[in-house]
């Protein structure tokens, strides 16, 4: 399967559900956009990296990882997006020690934070973009002229992504109080914590 490459456009804010963003990312020559949601410290983090003039007192966790893998000469080569599983991406991190290559399973909001810090691609499968990229109805001039160093998006992009990547569940909706609880226990039992804040919201609403 063939790799593409992606870049980060922004993040969008919901408005909808509370402390929930979208990360943007973008096809490199192309147009598709791949939403992906991520929590806020996330968004934090990411907004941080992309922020270089912004440097926090102390070491946030990502910057963590980044001075104890300096310190033992371990580099992130690469982040690949290798799956999409009921509206959940997973990532690797492809990473390298003298020599020697790991692979490595990480959400994929920490795979990003991550790859900003180690100035490493990120890319995905063509398959993954085919079944999740968008292409966002705005004017391509508009897009043109904002200001390319604004991270979070403008409203109009935000209400295009809404519709997708903050999209409501229609399996959640057909379910019991009881079958969501059962459910947000096994996400967080299967560390899946993007699809158990889903869940989480999902019994909110309720």
């Amino acid at each position: 399967m063939s790799l593409v490459r992606l870049n980060i456009k922004g993040i969008s804010y919901s408005q909808t559900q509370n402390g929930a963003y979208a990360l943007i990312l973008n096809e490199e020559n192309g147009d598709r956009k791949l939403p992906i949601v991520i929590g806020a410290f996330e968004a934090q983090s990411i907004a941080i990296a992309l922020e270089k003039e912004i440097r926090p007192p102390r070491p946030l966790t990502h910057d963590l990882f980044k001075n104890f893998s300096d310190r033992f000469d371990i580099v992130i080569k690469q982040v690949i997006i290798h799956k999409l599983v009921d509206g959940v991406f997973y990532s690797s991190l492809i990473c390298e020690r003298e020599g020697t290559e790991e692979i490595i399973d990480a959400r994929t909001s920490d795979a990003i934070a991550l790859a900003l810090r180690f100035q490493a691609p990120i890319f995905t499968y063509k398959n993954i973009l085919d079944k999740a990229g968008i292409y966002l109805k705005v004017n391509p001039k508009k897009e043109d002229e904002e200001n390319q160093d604004s991270i979070l998006m403008d409203d109009l992009i935000a209400e295009e992504i809404e519709s997708t990547a903050f999209g409501e569940d229609l399996t959640y909706k057909d379910m019991s109080l009881e079958e969501l609880n059962n459910l947000l226990d096994e996400a967080v039992n299967n560390e899946d914590y993007e699809l158990a804040a889903k869940i989480r919201d999902e019994i909110s609403k309720r």
